[in-house]
């Protein structure tokens, strides 16, 4: 009796902790969020999508570091998801027991820990250096990079949760493995292959290390993906640290805008496994 006394305390202290750590981080998480939706909601106007970053003392808005942030993500997707998915393809439907997918497997897992910074620093000496200046095309090389991992670990995952008698069967009727591959794997598969590109894109967009490293920034509203490029992530890093209030509200006003699109895409990532896990 004195034991399973004491082994009710232990668990009952145990639990106490348990709740409290997660109390205190939902209080931060609260505290943070009501900061965040105070001031960015009460920054936005019309002019953040409307304008250009303002000089100091003048009145502007986020419009070149929108774009220029939508330009560098999709570039980003468009080069590293086709990479992360033929790759991911491989080791789950070619090369499942292979060597080179353990390795690949472990340099997978490497990048997807490694700082970001180090994938800027990376990309900064391989074309930044070379080119001689900073440029839209190193940011979304960078963001490609930050990408692959992310879908090659979500591909092989979900191709290898698709039933392998749906294989055997479409092999029985004489369809080459490409065709199964394309037609059976990747569309038992969809709703996960979605999921991970959603989850690729939410972490890429709010990356500011790499993009000050490659693309650094532009006051202008510019397309040009041989020139510096603005970002949202890199015009709130410089706007939040400046002592002009017009500059931080606009920070503000970005990190909003930030943290609502990762909402949704997370959001809609969620469903979309939830989907997948109810079929």
């Amino acid at each position: 009796m004195a034991l399973a006394a004491t082994r009710k305390l232990r668990s009952s202290i145990a639990m106490t902790a348990c709740v409290a750590a997660a109390a205190i981080g939902l209080i931060a998480l609260a505290l943070i969020l009501g900061a965040l939706l105070w001031n960015g909601f009460t920054s936005l106007n019309l002019a953040v999508f409307t304008q250009n970053t303002p000089p100091p003392g003048a009145a502007g808005g986020l419009l070149n570091a929108i774009v220029g942030s939508l330009i560098m993500t999709s570039l980003g997707v468009a080069i590293g998801a086709p990479l992360g998915l033929l790759a991911g393809t491989y080791m789950a439907e070619y090369g499942r027991y292979s060597k080179l997918t353990t390795v690949v497997r472990f340099i997978n897992d490497i990048l997807l820990s490694a700082p970001s910074i180090v994938i800027g620093l990376f990309v900064y000496e391989i074309t930044v250096m070379q080119m001689g200046h900073f440029s839209g095309l190193a940011g979304a090389i960078a963001l490609a990079l930050l990408v692959v991992p992310v879908v090659v670990r979500t591909t092989e995952d979900m191709l290898n949760l698709v039933p392998g008698g749906l294989r055997e069967a479409a092999a029985s009727l004489g369809l080459p493995r490409a065709l199964i591959i394309r037609h059976i794997a990747y569309k038992a598969a969809r709703a996960g292959l979605i999921t991970g590109l959603l989850l690729a894109v939410a972490r890429v967009s709010g990356e500011t290390a790499p993009l000050l490293f490659t693309a650094l920034n532009n006051q202008f509203f510019s397309t040009n993906l041989n020139a510096p490029m603005a970002s949202l992530p890199a015009v709130i890093f410089q706007f939040a640290l400046s002592p002009y209030k017009d500059w931080q509200n606009l920070a503000w006003a970005g990190a909003l805008l930030i943290t609502v699109t990762v909402l949704a895409l997370s959001i809609t990532a969620r469903i979309l496994g939830a989907q997948k896990t109810s079929k």
